[in-house]
Formats: C-alpha cells, sequence, structure tokens
C-alpha cells in the first residue's frame, strides 16, 4: 500500500500531526511526504519527497493575517502548474492536512482525497453553534483543500469522526516546572505593540518568542526571542502561563501541560475566532486585543491561580486504524 501524506506549513499544528503521525502510518504501509506553505517555524522530521510553493496566510502586525501579503504573495501560475505534476494516481491513498495542491489534484482527477486536519472538524454538521463564518470564510475552509471524507481534531471529542488533539511525543517525556515567569507567542503583533503592552507589568517576567526578530534581546522585563522551538518548549515546560493567538497547536499543549492560558484570537481567521469561542467555554481567558483598556484583565489572569485541565493522552494507532477502515470504503469509489 502507498499513502502520500501532503502537509499544509501555514502554522505548526500540521507539522506536528505529521511528525507523530506519519511514523504511524509507515508501520503498515509505504509513504511519501509532500508539503507547500511556508509559514511554520517547526520541521518535518520525515523525509520530504514533493516540496511545492503551495498557498499561504502572511501574518500582520497589528493582530491578524495581512490580507493585501497574501494576495501579493500568491503565485496562481505556479499552483495550477504543480497541481497537473503531481501524480496522486501513483498512490492507494491521499492523507490531506489542509494542503491545497494535492487536493485540487484529486479533485480535478476524480480520485478520493482523505482529510486529516484541525479545518476538517470545523466543517462537520453544527459545528457552527455560536461563531458563524462570513461567506469568504465559508469557502476558503470548503475549498481551499476540498475534501470530502476524512477525520477531524477538536479539543472536545464531538463525534467518532473527531479526535483529541495531537500532541508532540517530547512535550509528553519532559518534565513540567514553574518557574514563574511567562511565556507569550503572538506573530501577529509587532514588537512595539508587545513592548507597550506587556511593561506595564514590570513585576511579571516575560518570555516573548516573535517571527520578527533574529536576534535575542531584553527591553525592561521582556526578554526577546527568535522562533527556536527547541526554546520555546523549555520556555512553555518551565512558565506560569501562557499568551498566544487562538491557534489550535499551541493551545493543545497549553491545555495538555496544565498551564494558565489567555488568547487573543487573530483577526481574518474564523478558525482562530471558534477556537476562541470553544476554549471559552471551557475557561479560558480570551481578549480581542491589545488595547490600553484589555491591562485589567491580563492583570486579572496573572493573580488567577485558574487553569483548564484536560486529558489529552491516547494512542494515535486509533487514529491510523480508522483512517484505514475508511480507506476500504472510499477506495472502492476510486477510478481505475
Amino acid at each position: 500500500m502507498k499513502i502520500l501524506y501532503c502537509v499544509q506549513l501555514t502554522g505548526n499544528g500540521h507539522v506536528t500531526r505529521a511528525n507523530e503521525l506519519i511514523p504511524e502510518f509507515k508501520k503498515v504501509a509505504s509513504v511519501d511526504v509532500l508539503t507547500s506553505g511556508n509559514q511554520n517555524s517547526l520541521e518535518i522530521k520525515e523525509k520530504v519527497n514533493f516540496k511545492l510553493r503551495g498557498l499561504s496566510f502572511v501574518f500582520g502586525s497589528q493582530g491578524g493575517v495581512d490580507i493585501f501579503k497574501t494576495i501579493f504573495n500568491l503565485r496562481p501560475f505556479t499552483f495550477f502548474k504543480d497541481i497537473l505534476k503531481i501524480q496522486v494516481r501513483n498512490y492507494d491513498l491521499i492523507i490531506n492536512d489542509f494542503e491545497p495542491v494535492s487536493a485540487w489534484a484529486c479533485k480535478l482527477r476524480g480520485i478520493p482525497c482523505y482529510s486529516m486536519s484541525r479545518q476538517f472538524s470545523l466543517l462537520q454538521k453544527n459545528i457552527f453553534n455560536k461563531e458563524k463564518p462570513k461567506l469568504y470564510e465559508l469557502l476558503i475552509l470548503k475549498y481551499f483543500a476540498p475534501s470530502k471524507s476524512g477525520i477531524g481534531f477538536d479539543y472536545k471529542k464531538n463525534n467518532s469522526n473527531n479526535f483529541y488533539p495531537v500532541i508532540k511525543s517530547d512535550i509528553k517525556r519532559k518534565k513540567v516546572i514553574n518557574k514563574n515567569h511567562y511565556t507569550i507567542y503572538l506573530p501577529s503583533f509587532s514588537v512595539e505593540i508587545i513592548i507597550n503592552f506587556f511593561s506595564s507589568f514590570d513585576e511579571v517576567i516575560w518570555h516573548v518568542f516573535s517571527p520578527k526578530i533574529s536576534k535575542s534581546f531584553k527591553k525592561n522585563n521582556l526578554s526577546f526571542f527568535p522562533i527556536d522551538y527547541k526554546v520555546f518548549e523549555q520556555s512553555i515546560l518551565s512558565c506560569e502561563g501562557i499568551i498566544s493567538n487562538a491557534g489550535f497547536e499551541t493551545t493543545s499543549e497549553a491545555l495538555y501541560l496544565n498551564k494558565k492560558l489567555l488568547i487573543i484570537p487573530m483577526k481574518n481567521q474564523f478558525e482562530q475566532n471558534y477556537n476562541a469561542s470553544i476554549l471559552s467555554d471551557m475557561g479560558v481567558t480570551s481578549l480581542p486585543d491589545l488595547k490600553p483598556k484589555r491591562l485589567h484583565n491580563v492583570k486579572e489572569w496573572i493573580l488567577s491561580k485558574k487553569s483548564v485541565k484536560v486529558n489529552y493522552d491516547y494512542n494515535y494507532k486509533s487514529i491510523v486504524e480508522k483512517t484505514l477502515l475508511d480507506f476500504k470504503k472510499i477506495s472502492k469509489k476510486k477510478p481505475i
């Protein structure tokens, strides 16, 4: 059996799942890896057979996606050329974690594409019970990497097609301690905004990780670090609490580590708004921005001892078993 495992590199959650799940699939099949996008700080541990440009969202500096830069960086000709180039017919099963090139290559050839992503869970029935997407957001969810079958990942297991978040093995193996600092990961905010806001809490030690810097430096009570996951991992393992956007990966790790969590969902990203809605229901503090009027909310959060307890320990073999069971069903429809 031959599998093509396709990964979108905009966001570390896709990479984390790939690093944990590809070895599990290799136990039962031959696996090639395809990647596209360029907004990741984690690296794929497995050999990448196809590395494509794909489509990526560009982070801005005011707390959201920079729509203009995202559109400016599109290369539609390259995208369509890659769709035609990828030989998806050479594989028995295409596994897709929100990767657009392979998904569209399958769709245009009438070949089943099996989704394995956070986004797939958002499209399931009744998922929009609180946060309803705008039309363009719904179109992105449906057609960025189209797939009719698959499994999704969520903070809560709502049905048989949903699984809990995939947590890095490295995180699971290491000791969790508390050194009283706070870790900040807000890649869509500028360094200036972060300094101006968090310098107000001069009694707090902040570790700030930002893709907008290339060298570490210190400003007042804030220590800034470029994106290096090993350093980031050490920081979150030993912190008092974590402040981040509402991306699925970092928030899931914070919950798994039983760390106090405050989130600021990225603007122009429906997924993060939905994540924030679910996390708020679970008891996580959520803020819309870093305006001065939010200072008292952050102070209350710092003084609070409340964290949200979850159990995300499970055997990833169950994901492989579910996928292969579904494969038997969809393979009957695959063109010969």
